[in-house]
């Protein structure tokens, strides 16, 4: 089974414009080819900037009401509530009542305690854009509410390090999202590596910030004491027990987990020139079409429950793109595929990232020519 769909016989491509000076646009896939292990000894190289910011502007040139698609969806509170809650209830229930039932409670872990920790990444993210409220202190507040039964301070770390990812997407030194030399050097294409490597998935999300050698700023600082004083209080009224249950949810939830290979989906390269993939399956119903990646990052504020609605919009922007249709494949196609591993990324100089900036510029003042602005 292949790793990702395409799909353009019944979708037209958009038209080229030929006054963009960008070479890629208007799809804006690039030239540069996948990095396979044991053939390329680093990850792909392109020579300009990421994609999202000019095919943003190549739809909304065609189709400008996608901006009323703008806007946060305060749905998100009360989904977030919920799950804290029922997450909170279940450490209690295998913390004080259930407390011999191991094997139980490692079948609830998997399917449903890991899930709930999936969801409240997506949560987080959604925060992190400011897609859950009115205002970015309310977000904030609604991150740390989805940290609860994360017993790891997560909610503000992720936020200052997923905004410079969308920033500085696939610049080397820059992006945090891209893998460390050790993890291209060492794992390369070896099945049991890579399997290992994605069992520890959450760790690395850990050392690739402290590789930033950024100091905490103040709400990382707050987002410590919270967690700290949940766990204490989550140790004291679930024991030591229910504490553990969360953090193998935790654990489980960020690796081996279907959900989880969305870290995977989401900017492996599966395909030369495409750096960035959706994931158009059923599990977008329970995670709040996380998996719509390419939509997210090309309107990063669109809130989740309308992101289905920019490709039914925009459907040959999309359509013929890759894009993913089963996570389960994902993660195995990476594991046991040689031609697949952490170095399967695509990265750019800073150098390059502003020269492709450049014609930002160009592109813009052509769409107030056309405009007869």
């Amino acid at each position: 089974m292949p790793p990702f769909t395409k799909i353009s016989n019944d979708i037209p491509l958009p038209a080229k414009e030929e006054s963009n000076p960008d070479f890629r646009n208007p799809l804006y896939i690039g030239e540069w080819k996948k990095s396979i292990p044991y053939v390329d000894e680093d990850i792909a190289i392109d020579n300009l900037d990421e994609p999202h910011m000019k095919r943003k502007l190549s739809i909304l040139k065609r189709y400008p009401e996608i901006e009323k698609l703008y806007g946060y969806d305060t749905s998100t509170i009360l989904i977030v509530t919920f799950s804290s809650a029922a997450q909170i209830f279940a450490a209690y229930i295998f913390g004080k009542i259930l407390v011999d039932w191991n094997i139980f409670m490692m079948i609830y872990c998997f399917f449903l305690g890991a899930s709930f920790t999936q969801l409240y990444g997506v949560i987080i993210h959604e925060a992190t854009h400011n897609l859950a409220a009115a205002t970015s202190f309310q977000n904030r507040l609604i991150g740390l509410l989805a940290n609860i039964a994360l017993p790891f301070p997560i909610a503000m770390s992720f936020r200052r390090y997923h905004l410079e990812h969308h920033t500085f997407q696939g610049v080397i030194g820059f992006d945090p999202d891209l893998p460390l030399e050790w993890e291209k050097k060492l794992i390369r294409g070896n099945s049991f590596l890579k399997f290992i490597w994605i069992i520890i998935y959450p760790i690395m999300y850990v050392v690739r910030g402290l590789a930033m050698g950024k100091e905490p700023c103040f709400w990382e600082y707050v987002n410590w004491v919270f967690t700290i004083t949940f766990d204490v209080l989550i140790y004291h009224f679930c024991g030591m027990r229910g504490l553990l249950y969360l953090f193998l949810s935790l654990w489980v939830g960020y690796s081996i987990h279907p959900a989880a290979a969305h870290f995977i989906q989401e900017h492996y390269t599966f395909d030369d020139g495409q750096e960035t993939y959706s994931y158009y399956g059923i599990l977008n119903l329970f995670f709040m079409n996380i998996g719509y990646h390419n939509e997210h990052h090309d309107f990063a504020k669109v809130p989740w429950s309308n992101l289905p609605e920019i490709r039914k919009i925009a459907p040959e922007f999309y359509d013929n793109l890759a894009y993913h249709t089963s996570w389960f494949m994902v993660h195995w196609n990476f594991i046991f595929q040689k031609q697949y591993g952490p170095q399967s990324r695509v990265g750019r100089t800073v150098e390059d990232h502003k020269k492709g900036r450049k014609l930002v510029k160009t592109i813009l003042n052509d769409s107030k020519i056309l405009k007869g602005e």
